[in-house]
Formats: structure tokens, sequence, C-alpha cells
């Protein structure tokens, strides 16, 4: 169920046709009812929020051959609470008075190809009002041509209607939530110095601040479940490995310092959770306030220095958050970024609203050539690795399904929904894990951090949001495999970094030029410390949805037919990458006014 105050975006379709009565429109209704009836169809079919309910599609009462028709379309999609608007026709219209003219709402057309009547015509007079009005809006036009009355949606035109409505609806998921800022900045990490008018004008989410004392304040005075902080104790002792102590003998803790860490660091889970989401338990207990949480779509903690200084870091709750699975069982995950990096948050918010997986956040660390590992090792890199590696592994956010422990059909691993994972791959996960200490050096407080390494063969897309003085904000991105490196090879460059945090290897796909002539390249040219992963090759929809928020995209390995813009992108020159910044730049911030 969806936790977050506000009703979930409903996708409005648009049957739009020509006026003229008499024997034109009436020719046309069926066929024109019938594509917005299949369109939603196939939106209702393949979509789901990352709550897990279906998207719900919401079609006009009559089709729309005028001004009035398209007023009261409008009238109905804002008692619907429709913020994603489709319009479809297979015949010419009146351009401007059928259109849909709100401006923060994302708009495509979808023309049929048919020789019959002219859909493509209006589609492309469509395409152009929308334009000379300021009104970015995507096209959708089928390669093939098709008879009148055929229903079908051909692949290629179900795959951008598909496309534009996960955007779509990302842009409108995020609008009104919050951003939760525990604490601030984390050891001067750019990333981590939260920008209000940011987050406001390109999102429409307000930055919500809570320092960190108020953490000790909830635990001091019982301001979380106690029933369930027992539940979450049980949980823990009974899944969550305690791993190997890697500090000296020395420094190592006792038995009995050891389980008050793992007290400390369940009940902030608890706690950082209520703070997101508010927790109706509370107000039983007599905290009304604190009961109602910041309505946090996503959320990060500042914790180094000043708390892991003084108090157990948050490897654990981040970790947990962020996975798909707790006490409570499966469960949507939380995103919830370690070192309070507001821009790698947003980045996983992204790559979750596209697929409704849980999100890895990692350090971007290390870059291995084949001829490094050769000489720390002994031994060749090989297969999809052979070529370099870059080495992902951060102490807090990854989630635990990054150990990749859950299948598809076919046995592959893979990272799932919520909704599609067993109890059994929840378990699988957690068996894959260890919790060693965390190092003192790093972490005066204690704490415990996941230990894991990723299954290989995983597709998977890296991504980050970067500010630029003079550009805004701009999204770079890149597609790539998880590799499995030998366990001798794994052991030796892990333990050179710190053998107590989750590592995922991580090979991109490289083109032989540019950005991506080689894995070296990539590394060299990624613009922060920090990468937000997502399972799946997703960088489509990424550029898509960017291009809703008028951010560009300065770094990507996408083909070009794959990209899809709003039309008016084209007016900007051929050169795609310069357009987009032109355009980003022309339109500005979506909520920018």
């Amino acid at each position: 169920m969806n936790r977050l105050v506000g009703r979930l975006p409903k996708v409005g379709i648009r049957p739009v046709i020509d006026g003229r009565e008499a024997g034109v429109r009436e020719s046309l209704e069926d066929q024109c009812m019938d594509m917005a009836k299949a369109a939603a169809k196939l939106i209702e079919t393949h979509l789901r929020f990352p709550s897990g309910e279906q998207v719900e599609c919401v079609i006009a009462d009559t089709t729309i051959g005028g001004v009035v028709d398209a007023a009261e379309c409008a009238d109905k999609f804002k008692r619907e609470g429709v913020e994603v608007s489709l319009t479809v026709t297979p015949c010419w219209c009146y351009g401007t008075e059928v259109m849909d003219t709100d401006p923060l709402m994302p708009k495509a057309v979808w023309g049929f190809n048919g020789t019959e009547r002219p859909g493509a015509v209006y589609l492309a007079a469509a395409l152009a009002g929308y334009s000379q009005k300021g009104l970015p809006a995507f096209g959708i036009y089928g390669k093939e041509v098709q008879d009148a009355g055929d229903l079908s949606i051909p692949f290629d035109v179900e795959e951008k209607i598909l496309r534009f409505v996960k955007a779509a609806l990302a842009v409108a998921q995020m609008n009104g939530k919050s951003y939760l800022s525990i604490g601030y900045s984390s050891m001067g990490i750019a990333g981590s110095m939260v920008d209000v008018n940011f987050l406001q004008d390109y999102f429409g989410i307000r930055a919500e601040f809570v320092e960190s004392v108020e953490l000790l304040r909830r635990m001091d005075e019982g301001v979380y479940d106690e029933e369930e902080f027992k539940k979450a104790m049980d949980w823990t002792k009974k899944f969550c490995k305690e791993g190997k102590d890697y500090n000296e003998a020395s420094r190592q803790k006792t038995e009995e310092q050891k389980e008050k860490e793992w007290e400390t660091v369940v009940k902030m889970t608890l706690i950082c959770r209520d703070l997101m989401s508010g927790n109706p338990k509370l107000a039983e207990k007599g905290f009304g306030e604190e009961a109602k949480g910041r309505n946090a779509i996503i959320g990060g903690f500042q914790g180094q220095r000043q708390w892991t200084d003084y108090q157990p870091n948050a490897d654990f709750t981040e970790a947990i958050l962020n996975s798909s699975f707790d006490w409570n069982g499966i469960r949507q995950p939380y995103m919830f970024a370690t070192e309070n990096d507001c821009l790698n948050a947003i980045s996983m918010l992204f790559g979750h609203l596209l697929t409704g997986k849980a999100q890895l956040f990692s350090d971007v660390r290390t870059y291995w050539s084949s001829d490094s590992v050769e000489r720390v090792t002994g031994k060749k890199l090989s297969g999809i690795a052979k070529d370099g590696i870059i080495h992902l592994i951060n102490s807090g956010s990854t989630s635990l399904d990054a150990t990749a422990q859950q299948e598809d059909s076919d046995g592959n691993p893979t990272m799932k929904p919520y909704w599609e994972i067993s109890e059994e791959e929840a378990e699988r996960c957690l068996e894959h894990t260890n919790w060693p200490p965390a190092i003192n050096e790093y972490f005066r407080g204690g704490g415990f951090s996941s230990q894991f390494k990723t299954r290989g063969a995983m597709p998977m897309t890296m991504s980050r949001i970067n500010l630029v003085k003079g550009i805004g904000p701009v999204l770079q991105l890149v597609e790539g495999w998880s590799v499995e490196l030998p366990e001798d090879i794994h052991i030796i460059l892990d333990e050179r970094t710190n053998p107590t945090w989750p590592t995922t290897w991580f090979v991109p796909r490289v083109t032989g030029s540019g950005f991506f002539r080689d894995v070296y390249t990539v590394m060299s040219k990624w613009g922060a410390n920090h990468g937000a992963i997502s399972h799946g090759h997703i960088g489509a929809d990424m550029i898509s949805l960017a291009a809703m928020l008028r951010i560009p995209v300065n770094m990507h390995n996408i083909s070009d037919e794959d990209v899809f813009r709003p039309s008016s992108w084209s007016a900007f020159g051929e050169n795609t990458e310069n357009a987009d910044y032109q355009a980003c730049k022309n339109y500005g911030p979506l909520y920018g006014f």
C-alpha cells in the first residue's frame, strides 16, 4: 500500500477526433475510442507503482472534437486525479482546439499510422502547436502502416507509450513529497549540502531538516514502538549474522558492548523509518506529532563524522531500509542515502520509481585494469571483465537485494519488485550477508556494516545527478553488468579496500569512443564519488524522465534509436547532446516559476 500522503497519479487518455459531423466524426468514433481503450489496457496490464498498486487509466467520456470537449475532459481529469496525459487519434483533428494545455502535466500524442485518415498529419500539427506554445510533448508514431480496423499496438509504439508513462508517473509521484535530511553535510561532501531550491524547482520536493540529536531524544524518551523493537531484535538475532571482527584485538568491543550497539542500530532503523513516513503506534503512546512523519519519499543520514565519532553508524539502518524486507516481512524498499548525499538519493529514486526495485548506493571506488589485477593476484581477468572492472563499494546504503539471491524464471540472478519476491529469496539474501563490526578507525562509535558480494551477469544501470554552477543539474548514466570474480581474485582485491563492506564488481558497456572509449574512461569521467545503481538496463527510461524534468544528460551509452525525448528537442539542432542542453535551458525547471 502507498505509505505517503497524496493519492497515486492516474493516466488520462484523450481520444481526439475530427469534429465535423454529418459523416466524418461518426465514422471515426469507434476507431478513436478503441485506440484509447487499447492504450489503457496496455498501460494497466504492464505497469505498477513501486508501492504495488496497479496503474489506473481514465478515458475521456467522449471523443474530443473541439474546445468544449477538451474542457470537459480536462475537468474530468482534475476530478479523477489525472497527472499524465496521453492523446491518441487515427485522424486529422483541430490541433490547438483539442490539445491539453496543462503546463505541468507530462504529455504525449500517439498518431495512428494508417492511410485511410491522416493521423500522422494531426500528430505533426499537434506537436508543432505544443512547440509553439512552449509545452514539450512526446510524439509517438509507428514505423509500419496499419489497416484502419487493426486494434493491435505495434511493438515500437508499445515501447514508447510505456517508456513515456513510466517516466511521467515518476514525475507525478515526486511532486509534493519531501526529502528528509537527518543532519546536514557529511565530511564536506557537496552532494550532502542539500539545495532546497533545486529540490523544489526540479522535482516539486520540499526539504525537511531534522538534527541527528532527535534520534537520541527518541531513544531516551521511548518514542518508538517497543513491541516492534522486541520483534525486530529477535529477527535481527536470527537472520543477521555477525561477521568477522577486523579490528585489532586491543580495540575490539566486548560482547556486552556489541549487544548494546545492536540494540541501538535497530532502534535507529525504527526511528529513521518513522521520521520518514510516520507510525500510528506513536500516537497511541501520546506522541501525536511524531506519529505523522515527514511524508518523505527519500531521505539521507549525515552520520560521519559528528554522529559516528560518538554513536554506532547507520550502516545497518541504511541497508535494511533500502532492502525489500525486514522484520515485518517483504515490503517496498525505502530510498535512504548514506552520508546524506541528496543528489545520489534523487538518482536512487529515479531508478526505484522506474523499476519498483531496491537500489544500490555505492562509492565508485576503484578502476582495476587487467594488468593491475594480474600484478596483484597473479591471475588475469576473463570474460566481460577482461578489459577492466570498477569496484562499487560503500559502507551503508546498498540494499541486501543486491546479493542477487533472487532469481528469474530461468534461474538467473536478478532483483525484483517486492511483490514478486518470495520468503525463500529474502532469506537467501540475508543468509549471504554478514555484519562485521565497523572498523574503529572509520567509525569510533561502532556499529555493523553489511558484507556481501553481488552475483554476476546482472544487467545494471548506474546513474548520478551532479550540480554544475552555471548549468544546474546534469544526469550521467551508464549501462553495464555485474561480474562475479573467482573467489581467490575477489578476496585479494576486496581485502585491499575495506572487507567489511558490500562489493559489486561492475563492467560498463563500452563503445570504443568518447566517454565510453574503455572502462578506465568511464571511471575517469564519472562526476562524483557516489553512484546509484539499479537492476536492469533502464538508461533510455532515465533519459525520457530527465527530459521531462529539464535535466540534460551529459554522459550515456544508450543507442540513438532508443533515445526518446519531446519532439521540440529536434528544433535545437542535430547534435542530440547539445540540443538536450539547449532545450533544458530554454524551458527551465518544471516547477521553477
